[in-house]
């Protein structure tokens, strides 16, 4: 069966799509033949050149990567795609789809299934259900529309302990590193830690998976041998074990592998010794989770983390030559302005260049995060009195400790301290 995965990125430029490189190496190794493509702001792709490349590959499934901001986008490329080859079938997957409600694939006519859990599992159980033809019966693992309209939920699919079980995106020559400057990789899945604001702790049921040491090893050396040999590491804490990144710091050194590397950790699992090995091993930089340096707003995010820890641990990577990124955010619960305006001036006192991932951005509010389940809680006022049921509120509200105004204000102040005018690299 032809299968087309396409990564849509219509605010920035395209990048590695990583996860849709996952799923499509799990349907290449069950036979299915497989195109993966990414298409940035900047990408020479037309309406026209893809229903040409629709009609000439004529796919039995079309998957999407699907977020907040991109699934307006996807929802008239499946339009397009529906009315070019009426009988694909198309699947959402990421984020966005995999804790959407029921409704939401209601209101999505031209969507055929929802991925609700990990995409190697799921989606070999989605391509079965296409090839059968059987459009009436729960599938595991999604939310699917029936034959009459209907929208069933099939039950839950237990995802692999072991990653090693799936294949490589990499390896299985899924993803070409030389398409692009920087090749994003994944060596673990999921974050233990329960922050409030974030959807992982729903997605990944609290839980930290991952590849082996050799596995990822392979990956980084055939990445950076056939690649630029710069990394992103999209891991959401990379150094969570710090007998497992060392294992792989070291490996890179043993094989004297020329890469730079971004990578984002949890500021108090970095040591001295530590980052000196991210160092010699190719790390240029260090992304940490701030969020808030107000002690009215941190205790609330369940980070279980201070600000001064922080602040060490940027002095640490900074004196050992590693450029960092924090990620702060502003509107968020119990806080005003005057704490949104401390964090910045933390920011700016740490040393940290405000560029990058280290522009603030609003609070955004996705299906899964614990605000967004109960925002009334959390003192979060819509700016609107409905969603449609396939969109989570996102940024479009203001809260009890700051107005819309104000919201734009500390936006404005944060954009006039930028380097690089709040143009942020990775969100």
């Amino acid at each position: 069966m032809n299968v087309l995965l396409i990564d849509l990125s219509p605010f920035t430029e395209a990048v590695t799509p990583v996860s849709l490189g996952c799923v499509g190496a799990a349907l290449a190794g069950s036979g299915h033949d497989v195109k993966v493509i990414s298409i940035g702001q900047s990408s020479t792709v037309s309406l026209s050149g893809l229903q040409r490349r629709l009609e000439e590959f004529q796919p039995a499934l079309v998957g999407f990567g699907t977020y907040q901001r991109n699934l307006p986008h996807i929802i008239a490329l499946a339009r397009l795609i529906k009315e070019r080859l009426p009988r694909a079938s198309i699947v959402l997957g990421g984020p966005q789809a995999s804790l959407m409600p029921d409704e939401g694939l209601a209101a999505l006519p031209d969507i055929d299934f929802l991925c609700r859990g990990e995409g190697e599992a799921v989606i070999e159980v989605v391509a079965e259900a296409v090839l059968s033809g059987d459009a009436d019966h729960a599938v595991p693992g999604t939310t699917r529309r029936t034959s009459d309209g209907g929208i069933l939920t099939g039950p839950s699919i237990e995802p692999a302990r072991d990653l090693d079980r799936y294949p490589s995106p990499w390896l299985s020559g899924i993803l070409d590193p030389a398409a692009t400057s920087e090749s994003i990789m994944l060596a673990s899945r999921g974050c233990p830690h329960s922050c409030v604001f974030c959807y992982t702790p729903a997605a990944f049921d609290r839980r930290i998976r991952y590849s082996s040491i050799d596995r990822v090893l392979e990956e980084i050396t055939y990445v950076a041998e056939r690649g630029t040999g710069r990394l992103w590491f999209a891991d959401p804490n990379f150094s969570f074990s710090e007998k497992r990144v060392i294992g792989i710091l070291e490996g890179i050194l043993s094989r004297n592998l020329e890469v730079e590397m971004w990578v984002e950790t949890r500021a108090d699992m970095l040591t001295p010794e530590l980052i000196r090995l991210m160092k010699r091993a190719g790390v240029y930089l260090v992304a940490m989770g701030l969020e808030s340096a107000s002690p009215n707003v941190y205790p609330g995010l369940n980070k279980s983390l201070q600000p001064e820890e922080i602040r060490e641990a940027v002095g640490l990577a900074l004196n050992a030559g590693l450029d960092v990124e924090l990620f702060s955010q502003f509107a968020l619960p119990n806080e005003g302005l005057e704490d949104a305006i401390s964090t910045l001036k933390f920011v700016k006192d740490c040393g940290v260049k405000i560029q990058g991932n280290s522009n603030a951005q609003q609070m955004q509010l996705y299906f899964g995060s614990e605000i967004c389940g109960d925002s009334a809680r959390y003192g979060v006022i819509p700016l609107r009195e409905s969603f449609p049921p396939y969109l989570s509120m996102g940024t479009e509200f203001e809260t009890r400790w700051m107005s819309k105004r104000e919201i734009g204000e500390i936006k404005e102040a944060w954009r006039a301290e930028s380097l690089d005018g709040g143009k942020r690299v990775v969100s």
